[in-house]
């Protein structure tokens, strides 16, 4: 009984974090349904200016790969660790860097931030974020078929977690995680887009296509992504410490609910109060 209280606890005291992470990848998809939905729906201008669709693909991946910079290094992100991903959450899970309340509160709150941010974009912008070609943003296998989007996912996701793990285990260059990651993801859109539709992430999948309904191919985006960034996390863990903690971003300011870190002002403050003496 205890124990449950505990664990209630924790997870009531932590529950900022988890809704940072459904704010931050609900923002990620008003972004990316946003920008789909300007330079893809046939109706749009900026479509009909824009004929070649490689260069509107890459406009796409610049813009979404500066709209993960952008939440990753925001008070949001530097406070929650911005993961936006169960698969990343998974990652650092193995590698004993989140607890496993925390692993349900983030992925809770990513699947319910991804639906929502989906479900808002589609109150504002209606049928022509919904229907063809944009289709809510939904992450489709390409014409190379699933085994191609399956194994596209799985390299995709593999890389980008040996990334972060490499950069963000290092002092030298944990700043630049971000800047890598947010970089990645614009050059995966813009390349591997055509073979998977460039997912990485089960919650980002599953909020397009929840909506509209369209669960043939959704195992490839559970799987492969959550495997990947595992085989990443083992792969890191077997040739070199682990270090850090579960954050994109480590910030001083900012609490860390993984690895204990408390604000660098409130650490100040309790130094700057007197100590009482006693009678």
């Amino acid at each position: 009984m205890a124990a449950s209280r505990s664990i209630a606890a924790q997870a009531a005291e932590h529950l900022p974090e988890y809704l940072i992470e459904a704010l931050c990848l609900g923002l990620f998809m008003v972004s990316a349904g946003v920008i789909t939905t300007l330079l893809e729906y046939p109706g749009s201008g900026l479509r009909a200016l824009i004929a070649n669709a490689g260069l509107r693909r890459a406009m796409v991946g610049i813009a979404m790969g500066l709209t993960c910079m952008g939440l990753i290094y925001s008070p949001w992100g530097r406070r929650s660790g911005a993961h936006m991903n169960p698969a990343i959450t998974l990652a650092f899970w193995r590698l004993g860097k989140v607890r496993g309340i925390d692993v349900a509160g983030y992925i809770a709150g990513q699947f319910a931030g991804g639906l929502l941010g989906v479900l808002f974009v589609y109150r504002l912008l209606g049928q022509p974020f919904s229907a063809a070609p944009v289709s809510w943003v939904a992450t489709l296998p390409g014409p190379h078929g699933v085994v191609i989007a399956f194994l596209a996912e799985l390299a995709i996701s593999f890389a980008m977690m040996l990334t972060v793990l490499g950069l963000s285990s290092s002092s030298r260059f944990a700043s630049l995680t971000g800047v890598a990651a947010g970089t990645l993801v614009a050059v995966y859109i813009t390349v591997e887009g055509p073979l998977s539709g460039m997912s990485m992430n089960p919650a980002r999948s599953f909020a397009s296509v929840a909506p509209w309904r369209h669960w043939q191919s959704l195992w490839i985006y559970f799987t492969a992504p959550c495997l990947g960034m595992l085989l990443a996390a083992q792969w890191h863990r077997t040739r070199r410490p682990v270090a850090g903690c579960a954050k994109l971003m480590h910030s001083t300011r900012e609490r860390c609910i993984h690895c204990g870190q408390a604000p660098e002002r409130a650490v100040a403050a309790r130094s700057a109060t007197p100590l009482r003496s006693t009678p």
